[in-house]
């Protein structure tokens, strides 16, 4: 297993009596990530433990995904994973087109403005609605919420981990 590992989804409760375990999703790419044969990872936050699992069926219920692991046939044998989040190995990570990202790509990047003016870091992405909005933390003062619109984000190099922003009226109290 590699040492890299994503979160794609969190296990918050067991379906029925046959194994079937309830995902919320961490995803934007549920469909792929859960596909029948997808090699995920159980990750228990508390004993940073792992366990390697393969997706036997999953299917969409109430925004959360019912998923059946190869190998657990009963609520015995998931009901211990309850609060342990599903992760993906790195290998598995596909490729984006240009100008979209992974939210471990733009978490942690340095805020600067069109200005030149150091706002913070990213330190968590929201979807809330109609578009993302990127939490920065900044020094001083209460948290900047952008919208991860093309008025606002500029430009975005998440090899030097820096976005250039421009901050429209009232975004900044």
């Amino acid at each position: 297993m590699s040492d890299k590992l994503f979160t794609v989804g969190k296990i918050v409760n067991t379906q029925g009596i046959r194994g079937e375990l309830k995902i919320f999703p961490e995803t934007d790419f549920p469909d792929e990530r859960f596909a029948k044969g997808s090699a995920l990872v159980f990750y228990d936050p508390q004993k940073h433990a792992t366990l390697p699992v393969v997706v036997e069926s999953a299917r969409e219920h109430k925004k959360l995904f019912i998923i059946k692991f190869k190998g657990f046939d009963n609520i015995n044998d998931v009901e211990k994973y309850k609060g342990w989040l599903l992760k993906v190995e790195e290998k598995y990570v596909f490729e984006l087109p240009e100008d979209e990202f992974y939210h471990h790509e733009i978490i942690g990047c340095t805020v600067i403005t069109d200005e030149g003016e150091e706002l913070g870091t990213i330190s968590e992405i929201l979807s809330p609605g109609a578009n993302d909005v990127w939490v920065v933390e900044r020094e001083k003062g209460r948290p900047v919420l952008l919208p991860y619109i093309d008025e606002v984000v500029l430009e975005v190099d998440v090899a030097e981990k820096r976005v250039k922003v421009h901050i429209m009226e009232g975004l900044i109290d």
